[in-house]
């Protein structure tokens, strides 16, 4: 058996292709819709060894995050560029003793990045 992706609901796809793609440098493979109701964005590393599919729903729900998910986790060779890049933005994130750092993506989920 083989991780296939995670599914993440997003409110605003735009804002969190930005994050995704723009800061994490995930890469987008694939998009598509399900008729009307939604449209999914398929996101990986270079190596495509696993994906984030993003799913926005069209009919503008709002959702709250629940209590059973954790974070995602990614590694990256220089945290302290990634650091700095966060501190630039101006955004919250939480660091551990320079082994890894915590930040939120657009829609208040946890995002894990690890110095590998």
């Amino acid at each position: 058996m083989k991780l296939a992706h995670t599914m993440i609901r997003v409110k605003d796809l735009d804002e969190s292709l930005t994050f995704y793609t723009g800061f994490l440098g995930l890469v987008e493979y694939r998009r598509g819709t399900i008729g009307e109701e939604c449209t999914l964005v398929f996101l990986g590393d270079e190596a495509k060894s696993y994906f984030i599919e993003l799913t926005y729903n069209h009919d503008g729900r709002d959702y709250e995050l629940g209590t059973q998910f954790g974070h995602l986790a990614l590694t990256v060779e220089n945290l302290d560029a990634v650091i700095a890049d966060v501190e630039a933005r101006g955004w919250w994130y939480r660091e551990n003793k320079g082994r890894y750092i915590f930040v939120k993506d657009p829609n208040g989920y946890d995002i894990e990045i690890l110095q590998a």
